[in-house]
């Protein structure tokens, strides 16, 4: 079974996902953007169960970040985390995004994923 571990920058929060991710994209909405810093989040989702994690975590509206050094780490619902892939450890991974959230609100610059399903909004 694959096990993949991460962390925030300074180290302070470690986690592990196993298995492979249920599914992975992109997101271009505002939130995303402004948790970010960047002009979109990429993200795996893994089953809760498959999911660990040690340190300490703050979180606003359900996105779970470093205290110490503020790294955008994960979210966490009963069934499901959804992990932030530029935060594990050997990047690049052979995780690949199959949909993009919210592309109505991707830069203009930034050309659709050729392989990946696109939503304007969210999926459902």
């Amino acid at each position: 079974m694959t096990i993949r571990t991460g962390r925030c920058l300074c180290g302070a929060v470690n986690y592990q996902v196993e298995g492979e991710p249920l599914r992975a994209g992109l997101c271009h909405c505002r939130n995303c953007k402004r948790e970010s810093g960047s002009s979109f989040t990429s993200y795996g989702v893994w089953p809760r169960a498959a999911f660990s994690s040690s340190g300490n975590v703050a979180t606003h509206a359900g996105q779970s970040f470093c205290p110490a050094c503020g790294s955008p780490l994960f979210g966490l619902s009963d069934g499901e985390a959804e992990i932030k892939l530029g935060s594990l450890d050997g990047a690049p991974t052979d995780i690949e995004p199959t949909y993009e959230l919210w592309v109505k609100r991707r830069e203009s610059w930034l050309q659709p994923l050729p392989h990946a399903e696109q939503f304007d909004e969210d999926r459902i």
